[in-house]
């Protein structure tokens, strides 16, 4: 219980740090000073935590992937649109 309780602690922190990032990309529709690559490498990274999680069926894994790559996937969205 307490390992799962330091998962979900973890993944909280992790996957909110994206947050103000799309907050501000979102708002001065401006992505210049973003990496392209970081967010590529993320973006699949994520995707491969959440697959794994979902494998070996580790929630915490499972829930701070799949909302992180929804943050990180929006944050390339905006960087492919706004550039």
């Amino acid at each position: 219980m307490l390992t799962t309780i330091i998962g979900l602690g973890a993944a909280i922190c992790t996957t909110s740090s994206f947050l103000p990032q799309v907050i501000k990309a979102w708002r001065s529709r401006s992505t210049h000073d973003i990496s392209m690559g970081m967010f590529v490498l993320q973006t699949t990274g994520n995707s491969m935590w959440l697959l794994y999680g979902a494998l070996i069926s580790d929630l915490p894994l499972v829930v701070a992937n799949a909302i992180t790559l929804g943050l990180v996937g929006a944050i390339l969205g905006l960087k492919l649109r706004y550039g």
